[in-house]
């Protein structure tokens, strides 16, 4: 068996670190011209199912090293006022391990076979049952079975469900990240919930490594190469519905919010990493009607985009990697043909898949400013 899988994000190097442990032939297909040509990590929080999900697929040599690079956290979303006094709260504490998305992206590609420049045009389901991938810029792949893990603009989803399209929530937020220094330290309280004010809400978590991550590398795995990265805090300020820029950076937009402001506030976004902080909007993407039953699937924010403010995102992903990973092991070793296999698949996925953007959306309005809260005063 041989299986493509378009996007090398998380859900889709997860799979194929799990594939590739099951002896199936995996190829990997990436858009960007070099794995590092844009930057695409900031602190995750996994739960449990996510966690195990990214162990199963990991082959078990590598499993110390991902425990030298992840943290256990537990945080007590509060509400707090632009001077850090407590205004409210946010429901009960969360925990769960956090681990940064760059770190894991790269212990996820040791080993794999990675084809970057790919731009996917489409595919051809062939007569033989086999599905053939068309690339802008090289000659078509064919597998047995082509995986659409490329993101919330999937074109593999555009060609097999046309009419599941993502939503815009019309929501806008500003994110970084700031090294986290001694004075950053002090808002340890404030990780994990909010800071309301100026028609904003800001959000922090802290990214703190046990073992610095290139050095954890090189003392358990020489073979794989992690980046040399250190503590930092993420933040993230929520503007209002359709909120924008201006001409001003990222930067220059979440200070211009920020007057009057605990000055450990303001000098958090002031040092924070200029090359590392954007705005992005939050778009979700529904899981409707299934498809005809084929060789042709979809894994994570192809299918599920949640809110990050549902904290399940990357936590489905993976949980979608381990699943279909595991039925596809049970076709290559003849227990089930593969288009049983991915119908399996497929129903557990929507089921779940969609109860994780609903409970996403659910958690969007606590986040956004609102001056009809109290807290938001």
């Amino acid at each position: 068996m041989r299986v493509s899988v378009v996007g090398a994000g998380l859900g889709g190097l997860c799979l194929a670190q799990g594939l590739r442990g099951a002896g199936i032939e995996v190829d990997v297909y990436e858009r960007d011209p070099a794995i590092t040509a844009r930057f695409q990590g900031y602190r995750l929080v996994l739960d449990p199912v996510g966690f195990e999900a990214l162990r199963s697929c990991l082959p078990q040599r590598r499993h110390a090293l991902l425990d030298a690079v992840v943290s256990d956290a537990c945080v007590e979303r509060l509400a707090l006022d632009t001077q850090l006094n407590k205004i409210g709260e946010l429901g009960p504490a969360r925990s769960g391990i956090v681990v940064d998305r760059q770190v894991l992206r790269h212990l996820l590609l040791t080993g794999l076979t990675v084809h970057t420049g790919a731009a996917l045009t489409g595919y051809d389901v062939l007569d033989d049952g086999r599905v053939e991938a068309r690339f802008a810029q090289r000659e078509p792949a064919t597998a047995d079975l082509l995986v659409g893990a490329d993101g919330v603009g999937s074109v593999v989803r555009q060609v097999l469900t046309p009419q599941t399209t993502p939503r815009d929530t019309g929501v806008r937020f500003v994110i970084g990240r700031t090294p986290l220094t001694e004075q950053f330290a002090g808002l340890s309280r404030a990780y994990g919930g909010k800071i309301v004010g100026g028609g904003v809400s800001l959000l922090l978590g802290a990214m703190r490594f046990p073992v610095p991550p290139k050095e954890a590398a090189e003392r358990l795995a020489p073979e794989v190469t992690l980046p040399d990265i250190h503590d930092y805090v993420r933040w993230a300020m929520i503007l209002p519905p359709n909120g924008s820029l201006g001409t001003l950076t990222a930067r220059e937009a979440a200070l211009s919010r920020m007057k009057g402001w605990h000055p450990d506030l303001r000098a958090l976004i002031e040092q924070a990493d200029p090359d590392n902080s954007t705005l992005l909007s939050i778009g979700v993407v529904e899981p409707g009607e299934r498809w005809a039953p084929g060789p042709v699937t979809l894994l994570g924010d192809a299918i599920h985009a949640t809110s990050p403010t549902g904290g399940n995102g990357a936590n489905t992903a993976l949980r979608d990697a381990d699943l279909l990973g595991r039925r596809l092991a049970e076709a290559a070793e003849g227990r089930q043909d593969l288009l049983s296999a991915v119908d399996s698949y497929e129903r557990q996925m929507f089921a779940y898949g969609a109860e994780a953007v609903r409970h996403s959306l659910a958690a969007l309005p606590t986040f956004i400013p609102n001056p009809d809260r109290p807290e938001s005063a």
